[in-house]
């Protein structure tokens, strides 16, 4: 009873069958930053929503404390606006604010300096209606 121990290799895939990627442009789009009292998140979005390159304060490095901070807000809306104008050529954007953190104006601010015209700034931020459920009457 001998073990059969052949093998089979894969036929190598033709170098003709691969795609050069082209370089999608996007010079306006969106950008969202969610500042809460924990963390700063920036997304850079095309006209539909879809994101195209992102970066938080914990990204950054940032850890604790420190990720509320405007400075890791700045930080972290840098980084994430240096990717979108290197690969898509990001140059105006809508802005849309949601959150009650440090960071809201720290990433505002930092567009401008990026050399991204900002066209509108808009505050998205949850508004609560009706509220929370009350507490049970206390009896005595």
């Amino acid at each position: 009873m001998a073990e059969d121990t052949t093998t089979t290799t894969a036929p190598a895939a033709s170098p003709a069958s691969k795609k050069k990627k082209t370089k999608r442009t996007v010079a306006y789009g969106q950008v969202h930053v969610l500042a809460t009292f924990n963390n700063t998140i920036v997304s850079f979005t095309d006209a539909n929503g879809g994101v195209l390159t992102s970066s938080s304060a914990g990204a950054c490095g940032f850890r604790g404390s420190k990720k509320g901070t405007a400075y890791a807000a700045q930080v972290a809306a840098e980084r994430a606006a240096q990717a979108a104008k290197q690969q898509y050529g990001f140059s105006k954007a809508d802005v849309f604010i949601k959150g009650v953190g440090l960071g809201r104006d720290a990433a505002v601010r930092v567009l401008a300096g990026m050399d991204i015209a900002v066209e509108s700034i808009k505050d998205v931020t949850g508004v609560p209606h009706g509220g929370v459920r009350p507490r049970k009457a206390r009896r005595i």
